[in-house]
Formats: C-alpha cells, sequence, structure tokens
C-alpha cells in the first residue's frame, strides 16, 4: 500500500526496473496524495498489467512490451477499487469498488470498460467464482461486507450455445441468501456442484465460526451450514474463531479452510471432502498463526 506506486521489476532478480507513481485525480475530479494499488493482475490476451488503484477508482492498464516506452490506459470505474477475479472465458476481469457498492469489469480484449454493475453493500469477492447458472448460463459470484447476499452476476460469452443468455449479461440475475454479512471470500471448483463460502467479519459466534455451502445444481436450497471451529477438535475460546477463504485442492476433490484463533490462541486448516462436507483433517502447529490465503 506504502509507497503510492506500482513498480515493474526482473523477473529472474526483482531487480526494480521501473517505478512509477499512483498520485493523481479520482473519478470525482479530485487530487489524492496517497492512492493506494490495491490488487494487480496479468492479462490473459495482451503483455499487459490490470492496475487497480484503490482511492482515485482508476483501472490502469499498463503495456510491459516496452518498458523504457511505458504505455498506460486509463479507465475510470468507482471508488474504492480492491481485488476481484476473472470471468470464465479470461477476457474480462471484474473488480470490487467496494465503497461504491459496484463490481467494475474490464474488457482486456478492447482495453475499455464493460459494464459497473450495482451490488449489494460492499462487495468482497476474493477472486470470485465461477459457475454454470441453470437459468442465466455463466455467472461469476460476489459475497458482501455489508449485507447478507451472495451476488451472482451475468458474464458474457462468446460460444454458440451461450448466446441465449445475451440479454442477461453484466446484470445481478439472482442473490443468494447468507446467514448474515461479513463475507470474504467465494469460492468452487470446476469439477465441484458446491460454492463455499464464509462469513469471517460476522460479529455472531454462531456464523464467523462457520463456512456455508450451496447446491450448485439447486440454488433455491439454503446452504448447508459446516461448523468449521467444532470440526477443528480446537478447545472453545473467549475470542471468535473466525473460518476464512475456502480453497479447494488442483483436483477440486478437498476444500482447505483456515481458522483463525485469538492472539493467543491455536488456529488451524481445516480439510474437508468436498462431497461429502466431510473433516479429512486437521493441520495445527504452534508456529501458524491466524493463516489465511492458501495457493495451488
Amino acid at each position: 500500500y506504502w509507497p503510492p506506486q506500482y513498480s515493474i521489476m526482473s523477473g529472474d532478480t526483482l531487480e526494480p526496473i521501473k517505478v512509477v507513481s499512483t498520485r493523481g485525480m479520482t473519478v470525482d475530479g479530485e487530487y489524492h496524495p496517497e492512492p493506494r494499488v490495491a490488487s494487480i493482475v496479468s492479462s490473459h490476451i495482451k503483455p499487459e498489467w490490470v492496475v487497480n488503484v484503490k482511492e482515485t477508482g482508476q483501472i490502469l492498464l499498463v503495456d510491459y512490451s516496452d518498458i523504457k516506452n511505458l504505455k498506460t490506459t486509463t479507465i475510470e470505474s468507482a471508488k474504492f477499487l480492491h481485488d476481484g477475479g476473472w470471468d470464465a472465458s479470461k477476457r474480462y476481469f471484474l473488480v470490487a469498488a467496494n465503497a461504491s457498492n459496484k463490481v467494475a469489469a474490464v474488457d482486456t480484449k478492447t482495453g475499455k470498460l464493460a459494464a459497473l454493475v450495482e451490488t449489494k453493500k460492499i462487495p468482497h469477492p476474493g477472486r470470485g467464482a465461477n459457475f454454470m447458472h441453470p437459468k442465466y448460463g455463466p455467472v461469476w459470484a460476489t459475497g458482501h461486507l455489508g449485507d447478507a447476499v451472495v451476488s451472482l452476476i451475468s458474464t458474457p460469452s462468446e460460444k454458440k450455445e451461450h448466446q441465449q443468455y445475451k440479454q442477461y449479461n453484466w446484470k445481478v440475475v439472482e442473490e443468494l441468501p447468507m446467514a448474515g454479512a461479513g463475507n470474504l471470500f467465494v469460492k468452487t471448483h470446476p469439477k465441484s456442484t458446491h460454492l463455499w463460502t464464509d462469513l469471517p467479519m460476522n460479529p455472531e459466534r454462531e456464523y464467523t465460526e462457520s463456512a456455508y455451502v450451496f447446491d450448485l445444481k439447486d440454488l433455491s436450497r439454503a446452504p448447508v451450514k459446516i461448523d468449521v471451529a467444532a470440526d477443528s477438535g480446537l478447545p472453545v475460546t473467549k475470542a471468535l474463531r473466525r473460518a476464512v477463504h475456502p480453497e479447494y485442492n488442483e483436483a477440486g476433490d478437498e476444500v482447505w479452510i483456515s481458522l483463525w484463533g485469538g492472539k493467543t490462541d491455536q488456529s488451524a486448516i481445516v480439510v474437508y471432502d468436498d462431497k461429502t462436507m466431510k473433516v479429512k483433517k486437521v493441520i495445527t502447529d504452534p508456529q501458524m498463526i491466524t493463516p489465511t490465503g492458501k495457493f495451488n
């Protein structure tokens, strides 16, 4: 986050090659002295990075094919940009503008803003989750810190069999009811029929210590509640034990969920069988302090 800049480094040595300041004007036309870089992803189509600048609401497409003569496309979206993920086609990058209750979609093929989608309060997708909806076709899911729903946004597809869903593109086509607000991550896998969600920022022990699993074959059903804290086998503590960041293994048959313990309490990672939703393994270690992201 600090200083307000992004750095281009050598991939071999991580030696800095160029440093670019992000200080500048917001989408509202006001100068901001310290806008933070929220997230950076690489385009699947062009030699470009998608740089999301939080306070300005500006999305930068940085062409790295010629570092000495750097070309940048500035796309106006909304404040405050945070994190996001790709749609199923890897053409569109969807990023939360959480202070504006919007999701911005960037078309990395044309280099333009594809849509600015209104959502419920404070969207927080992490990377989001892509799956085929039985009625609306390809959708991308995001949870919310400030509302008790998971929003499903229809995304475009160039496949012939998906043209029937074009009328829904860039609309919130469904909102799945959650037990409460405070979601950070939603996850699924191409080989799974489940959508796993968390509520680590919810203030109630009953909710924050659990994960919630939707059945993608029947989204009208309430999600299955899984008490991750109880499944960990760790003793009950005064501090809330927050279940966070469900993540699939590469095969798509396991889901790993972090469990944040209190400052002086043991944390854990609880591994579930995706199909049965039963515990396979609990991983603990004195050096494991509030584990969060898990990546393949």
